[in-house]
């Protein structure tokens, strides 16, 4: 399987209010950069957002790190995750979402990492900031 690194981050405008997201996958020396937005969502779901759409990026499976600044994104998929899933994601903030990231999940063998948001980390201060963009497009 390949190993395949995911940087993401997610961004809103208010919360909720307009948000975007970004994900950098990268393969080797071949980066892809996935983002868009939406008029009206939370920070969180951006956050997962983007790691969702990284994910339906892959054409085959992949051992996949996710590298996030959000806790609430990499303790669900670390921790929490399979409990949602036993009990069908009853009381689970953002379900519709969290049922996207099992299908699309499930041909990958995943590790969420946090990192230090605004801390210099190269790829998430780019998600950041092409988020950011994104979600400023959406006020438009």
């Amino acid at each position: 399987m390949k190993r395949v690194f995911l940087f993401s981050d997610g961004s809103s405008l208010g919360n909720p209010g307009p948000g975007g997201y970004c994900a950098i996958l990268r393969y080797k020396d071949t980066e892809k950069v996935i983002s868009g937005g939406e008029p009206h969502t939370t920070n969180n779901r951006m956050e997962l957002r983007a790691v969702i759409e990284g994910l339906k990026a892959l054409k085959e499976p992949c051992i996949v790190e996710i590298y996030s600044d959000s806790n609430y994104v990499v303790q669900a998929i670390n921790q929490w995750l399979a409990g949602w899933v036993r009990k069908n994601f009853k009381n689970v903030k953002n379900p519709d979402l969290w049922k996207e990231f099992v299908e699309v999940a499930k041909p990958h063998r995943i590790k969420a990492i946090w990192v230090k948001g605004h801390a210099g980390h190269e790829e998430n201060e780019r998600c950041d900031k092409i988020a950011k963009q994104m979600a400023q497009m959406q006020k438009a």
